[in-house]
């Protein structure tokens, strides 16, 4: 039986198996490239403890580190995939779902942010959140 994301080790554990397969994806892996995980992990960390769990442990720029680098919608929509992947081979529960959850929004905003496009439309390549899909079938 799963259990759900509850410490900083659950997250510590979670995040390793996803930076793997995001490294080793042939689309965003290369986007990695030359990113020293265990350096950056504590960080990553602190900002999912923050957002999960409530600690208060992050005190950074979200859209700072992303703001340069050539994603495109199809970038995260496929970071998205592999992130709740991760979670659901790990976890259930609320907590997990709050992660895939906030995946998605954060997805959404860099989108926004850091090309203009609007994820809400999709498009050639484009990301159409779960979100977006069930409001426009209600």
């Amino acid at each position: 039986m799963q259990t759900d994301i509850a410490t900083r080790g659950d997250l510590e554990l979670l995040l390793h198996r996803f930076y793997t397969a995001a490294f080793a994806d042939p689309l965003i892996g290369r986007h990695f490239g030359g990113m020293d995980l265990e350096a950056h992990l504590p960080r990553i960390t602190d900002f999912w403890a923050s957002s999960l769990l409530r600690t208060g442990e992050y005190r950074g720029n979200l859209f700072a580190p992303h703001a340069t680098l050539p994603l495109t919608a199809e970038h995260y929509g496929r970071w998205v995939q592999l992130w709740s992947a991760t979670v659901d081979g790990r976890h259930q529960g609320p907590v997990a779902e709050r992660a895939k959850e906030r995946a998605q929004r954060i997805a959404v905003n860099l989108i926004r942010r850091t090309s203009g496009e609007d994820p809400a439309t999709g498009g050639p390549g484009g990301f159409v959140p779960l979100s977006a899909l069930l409001l426009r079938s209600a």
